[in-house]
């Protein structure tokens, strides 16, 4: 994205954003989270048939126009006035607002909008294999690949002939050893991105698994 423009992203992703600016230039980005009640709300008032599955693009760039732009103008002050009392009567508002706006950009937006099927059973491998660097729990791993807990687990177990846990923490040591051996990557800078919420938690599960510390690693080089 550049600036000015707009993605629609569809649920059930995971993704990270990197910010950034132009040399010497301020910016803010905004984000809006259209929830799945208030969809389903705006579908009954409207009497949208959602009983039509998405099969489109997960990521639409949505072209400008007038109505978007002042949309966008207008939160800002609720954006940088969030604890406001003002901001949460009129936070729901704006929202709805946002959800006819993209309707009247692009009408085909309405099956990417009002889709409330569960997500399809996808490739379990395939998908961890992708995402395992993201920090978020295994119910959230199972719901996005269409699975209840217990059947994300039977699966997993059957694919990589562990638990989801261990999988995890051991596929995320292994590409922290091959970043910090073939990339020259630092510690500090890889803890975050491959999912663990602390460099101390890092560092003492990379002794325990390889026997020396990360920056003992680095040491030896």
């Amino acid at each position: 994205m550049k600036g000015g423009q707009m993605l629609l992203i569809r649920k059930n992703q995971l993704g990270e954003i990197t910010k950034t600016p132009l040399e010497g230039q301020d910016y803010q980005t905004i984000i809006i989270c259209l929830k799945e009640d208030l969809l389903r709300q705006v579908a009954l008032e409207q009497q949208i048939d959602t009983r039509r599955k998405y099969t489109g693009s997960s990521n639409v760039l949505i072209p400008e126009n007038d109505f978007l732009h002042g949309f966008f103008q207008s939160i800002i002050p609720y954006v940088r006035h969030s604890d406001e009392k003002i901001t949460r009567d009129m936070g729901m508002l704006k929202v709805r607002e946002a959800v006819q706006l993209l309707l009247y950009t692009l009408p085909e937006l309405k099956d990417f909008l009002f889709d409330f099927s569960e997500p399809y059973k996808m490739d379990l491998e395939k998908f961890m294999l992708g995402n395992f660097h993201f920090n978020v729990p295994v119910e959230k791993f199972a719901q996005l690949t269409g699975r209840s807990l217990a059947g994300f687990k039977r699966d997993f177990q059957k694919v990589f002939n562990m638990s989801p846990r261990h999988w995890l923490q051991e596929k995320r040591l292994t590409e922290a050893r091959h970043l910090i051996e073939n990339k020259q990557r630092k510690p500090s800078s890889i803890y975050l991105e491959l999912g663990f919420e602390s460099l101390s938690h890092f560092s003492h599960s990379f002794k325990k698994k390889f026997g020396k510390a990360p920056t003992e690693v680095i040491s030896t080089l």
